[in-house]
């Protein structure tokens, strides 16, 4: 699978968003990367895990901050980032267990998805959000 790559127009301006969205692209590409490799399934579940993971706790912080800045499309935003982490989960379950779902499919799967949240429903907030917040968050 190619590779994914960060450009300007991911940016919503917030750096510590930015980072975050920016160490995704980092592990989707670790998956890129290893998606082919079926025989060593251990790299590829771990770097699947690692995605759940840090994608939980940057969902975590980023809503904590559409609650904070008052974003009226919060409870939407939620249920989008509560459908990427069942389905990545349950993709990698099918992985693991050799059901109908390869690397390739899982790595698809979070290159759409991530570029697209971030570029529709992220950029929904980022106006409130650069208006609302101090300066240097």
């Amino acid at each position: 699978m190619e590779k994914i790559s960060w450009k300007d127009e991911y940016s919503l301006g917030i750096e510590k968003i930015d980072r975050q969205h920016q160490h995704l692209f980092e592990i989707i590409n670790k998956i890129n990367d290893r998606s082919d490799l079926s025989a060593d399934m251990g790299l590829v579940s771990d770097t699947i895990k690692e995605m759940i993971n840090y994608a939980k706790e940057h969902f975590r912080d980023e809503e904590i901050l559409m609650e904070r800045y008052g974003y009226p499309n919060l409870e939407t935003h939620k249920k989008e980032h509560n459908y990427f982490v069942y389905t990545t989960a349950d993709l990698a379950v099918n992985f693991i267990d050799h059901r109908n779902t390869c690397g390739d499919e899982i790595a698809e799967f979070l290159n759409i998805w991530l570029t697209n949240h971030i570029l529709k429903t992220d950029m929904k907030y980022k106006e409130l959000l650069l208006e609302k917040m101090p300066a240097g968050i």
